[in-house]
C-alpha cells in the first residue's frame, strides 16, 4: 500500500530557500512502498530502501550517496526507484538500483513536491500542477494545468492499476477532492469532503475506500470510490487541533491508522453495523451509542453528527511527542502490526489486536540510521525485545554477486519481498493483470527505448 498521502512522510518539500528536512537532525523523507514490505528513506548524505518483512530484523537491501533527497519512492518491491533531491527539485530520476543505473529523468517547470506510482502509471505532483506518466515507457500521457494551489504536493494514487484512482485537492481554501482515472485520463468525480483545507489523502489498496483529513484534524472521513459517498466518520479528538502527516488502511481495509504531529497514533475500525442496528453481543458502549442515535433527531446536526463519529478503536502512545512521523498497518509473519517510522530516524513496530483493539504493545524498534543508543548501553526498551543490529547494507557489487535460481518458465520472474537481493523469485499472475510494467531480471525498463542509445545510460526530458 502506498502510505501517509500527508506531506511527504517526515519532511515535505519546505519552502523556497529552506529545503526539505533542513530542520531535521535526521531523516528528510521517509515513506513505504504500496504493499508496506519495504521503507525508503533518504538524509543529508543518502537514502537507503529497507525489508520490512520481519519484526526482529531490519535488512538494509540498498544504500545510495546521492546527497539531500527528498522523495525517494520504490516501486512494490521491483529495483525501480525514483529519487528527487534538494541540488535539482526540479529533476525526477529514475532508477534501477539493482544494476546501479539511471533509467531515464525528466525536468519540470516547477520544484517537484511528491511521486506517486503503481504499476500502471508514475504520477509527478508539483503545487500548481500534476503529470501523469506511463510507467512502462515513461511517456507522458496528461498534464493537469492550473489545479488549486497545492503547496503540499498532497496527492494519493491508488496501487490498484487495474483502475489507478488518483485523488488531489480541488480547493486551496476547502476540503474538496478530486477523483480522476489516470487509466482513462478523465475526471470521476468531486467529493466535498471537509470545511477546512485537506491535509491528508490515501486509498485501500483495491482503489474502492478513499480516507481524508483536514488541516484541522479532528475529523476522518472515508468515502466509496468512484461513488464518492461518505462511508464512515471518525473522531480523533475534540480538545485540539493536530497536523495528521499519515493515512494508511490495513491491507484487508478493515482498519485505518492516522499519525500526527502529537505522541498519539489512532487505529479505527471501519465496521459495518447490519440493516437492523443490532450486535451479536451488545454491550454497554452499543446501549448509550443506541441512546445517542435516538436523541439525535432533537438536537442540532452539529451536535448530532459530533455524537454519529466513531472513536479510534485501539492507540499507540509514542515516546516522543512533536516529531514528524509516517505510519502503515502491514501484516508480517502473519499477524497484524503498525509501523511508524519518525523523523529522528527510528522505525517502531507495534502489535494489533485485531479483536479487542486498545493500547498496543511496542514489539521492537530499529534505528534507520546511525547506531543504536538503547543497544549500546544495553537498555531494554519497555515492551519491546532488545533490538537487532541493523545490518550493513551490501554494496552493489556484492548484490549482484548473490547467486542466481534458474530462470522459470512460462511464468514472470522478478524481485521477492526480500528486496531484490535474490532473483528468480515468482511475482504471482494477477499482478500483471491487464498488462502491467513486466518487472524482469534482465528486461525491466526496457521498454523505455527513447532514454537509451545502446552507450550511454539514461537520458531526460524537459517538461
Amino acid at each position: 500500500m502506498e502510505t501517509g498521502e500527508g506531506a511527504d512522510g517526515p519532511s515535505g518539500p519546505g519552502e523556497p530557500g529552506a529545503g526539505p528536512g533542513t530542520d531535521l537532525a535526521g531523516l528528510g523523507c521517509a515513506s513505504f512502498n504500496q504493499d508496506s514490505t519495504s521503507l525508503a528513506v533518504g538524509t543529508k548524505t543518502g537514502y537507503k530502501l529497507f525489508s520490512v518483512t520481519s519484526v526482529d530484523k531490519l535488512d538494509c537491501i540498498y544504500e545510495s550517496e546521492t546527497p539531500d533527497v527528498y522523495i525517494v519512492e520504490r516501486l512494490f518491491s521491483s529495483s525501480l526507484v525514483v529519487v528527487v533531491s534538494l541540488s535539482m527539485p526540479r529533476r525526477m530520476n529514475v532508477y534501477h538500483f539493482k544494476k546501479g543505473t539511471e533509467i531515464c529523468n525528466y525536468s519540470y517547470s516547477n520544484n517537484i513536491l511528491s511521486v506517486r506510482l503503481n504499476r500502471q502509471r508514475l504520477v509527478v505532483c508539483l503545487e500548481e500542477s500534476v503529470y501523469i506518466h506511463n510507467i512502462k515507457d515513461m511517456k507522458l500521457l496528461k498534464t493537469l494545468l492550473s489545479t488549486p494551489s497545492n503547496p503540499s504536493g498532497l496527492c494519493a494514487l491508488s496501487i490498484n492499476h487495474s483502475n489507478s484512482y488518483l485523488a488531489y485537492p480541488g480547493s486551496s481554501t476547502i476540503g474538496e477532492i478530486i477523483v480522476y482515472d489516470a487509466n482513462n485520463l478523465s475526471t470521476v468525480t468531486m467529493i466535498p469532503a471537509h470545511d477546512s483545507p485537506l491535509a491528508a489523502l490515501t486509498f485501500n489498496a483495491s482503489g474502492t475506500k478513499l480516507a481524508s483529513a483536514s488541516e484541522r484534524g479532528t475529523v476522518i472521513r472515508v468515502f466509496s470510490i468512484p461513488e464518492g459517498q461518505r462511508l464512515f466518520e471518525f473522531r480523533r479528538g475534540m480538545k485540539r487541533y493536530v497536523n495528521i502527516s499519515s493515512l494508511s488502511f490495513s491491507p484487508d481495509a478493515q482498519f485505518l491508522c492516522a499519525s500526527s504531529n502529537t505522541e498519539t497514533v489512532h487505529i479505527f475500525k471501519l465496521e459495518q453495523h447490519g440493516p437492523s442496528g443490532e450486535e451479536e453481543c451488545p454491550t454497554w458502549g452499543s446501549y448509550v451509542g443506541k441512546m445517542f442515535s435516538a436523541a439525535s433527531s432533537y438536537l442540532p446536526a452539529q451536535v448530532s453528527g459530533v455524537m454519529s463519529q466513531e472513536r479510534a478503536f485501539a492507540t499507540v502512545r509514542l515516546l516522543v511527542a512533536g516529531q514528524r512521523n509516517v505510519c502503515t498497518l502491514a501484516t508480517i509473519q502473519k499477524l497484524p502490526r503498525l509501523l511508524v517510522a519518525s523523523s529522528d530516524g527510528q522505525l517502531f513496530i507495534y502489535n494489533v489486536d485485531p479483536q479487542d483493539g486498545g493500547e498496543c504493545v511496542l514489539a521492537q524498534k530499529h534505528r534507520l540510521f546511525g547506531e543504536d543508543e538503547d543497544k549500546e548501553e544495553g537498555v531494554e526498551s519497555e515492551g519491546s525485545e532488545v533490538t537487532v543490529p541493523v545490518q550493513a547494507c551490501p554494496s552493489y557489487a556484492a548484490t549482484v554477486a548473490i547467486p542466481t535460481t534458474g530462470p522459470v518458465t512460462t511464468t514472470l520472474t522478478g524481485y521477492s519481498e526480500d528486496g531484490g537481493a535474490k532473483k528468480g523469485e515468482v511475482i504471482p499472475e494477477h499482478e500483471f493483470a491487464a498488462g502491467p510494467v513486466c518487472l524482469d531480471d534482465e528486461n525491466e525498463f526496457p521498454p523505455i527505448n527513447w532514454c537509451r542509445d545502446g552507450t550511454r545510460g539514461g537520458q531526460g526530458r524537459r517538461l
